[in-house]
């Protein structure tokens, strides 16, 4: 795990230095409102160590940072009967819209179909058969024990 964090507006939210609306803290994680509140209650989910992105995290400290997720999505969704639904996410490098390098888990809740949170998943169906995708399953699964 990185231990960066000089210039990280995340350990600083997480050390006090920089005010935030948290809504709960443990040892292990920080929740507090996204200052960009997508939709009303947008909370992000942060892990007290500097952790850059998924690809840092080992699997136990993964387990204990997302095992507080439910408990954080509950109590939004309680928080707010007009809820309908969450989106969950993590965005992981740039080019997955990752804007702090600190690795956060953003829950979003949904409201309507046109509440200001949208994501769009492109149907590639046509573009793979079966050989193609047997292929890619095959070379996941040469890496997934490291």
């Amino acid at each position: 795990m990185s231990t960066t964090t000089e210039n990280c507006v995340f350990c600083k939210i997480i050390a006090g230095e920089i005010p935030s609306y948290t809504v709960y803290e443990d040892d292990v994680v920080k929740a507090f409102l996204d200052i960009s509140q997508v939709t009303p209650g947008h909370v992000l989910l942060v892990p007290k160590k500097h952790v850059q992105d998924i690809f840092e995290y080992d699997a136990s400290y993964a387990g204990e940072v997302f095992s507080r997720v439910p408990q954080v999505a509950r109590a939004i969704k309680a928080a707010n009967s007009d809820i309908q639904g969450m989106n969950i996410s993590i965005n992981n490098g740039k080019i997955a819209y990752q804007s702090v390098f600190h690795s956060h888990i953003h829950l979003v809740p949904r409201y309507t179909d046109n509440d200001g949170f949208q994501m769009k998943w492109a149907d590639n169906t046509d573009k793979y058969n079966q050989q193609q995708l047997n292929d890619i399953a095959q070379k996941i699964i040469e890496h997934i024990g490291e």
